[in-house]
């Protein structure tokens, strides 16, 4: 997901977003440790995905604060 289509959501929303992403990570880690990941690459992409959301959350209060 991009960052552009990411700061289109509201907090609330990419809070849920996080934690779906979290859910899937924890999926993908348990599918590597018994052998059952098609795509490895997908852990990097969810992993990088759910970093694009923290720090576009991080902005956000930054900029909630900044304004207050």
């Amino acid at each position: 997901m991009k960052a552009s289509e990411l700061r289109k959501l509201s907090d609330k929303e990419l809070e849920a977003k996080l934690k779906e992403l979290k859910a899937e990570l924890f999926n993908l880690r348990f599918q590597l440790a018994v052998n059952q990941l098609e795509n490895p690459m997908r852990i990097n992409v969810v992993k990088k995905d759910i970093a694009r959301v923290q720090t576009i959350l991080t902005q956000n209060e930054l900029n909630s604060s900044a304004l207050a």
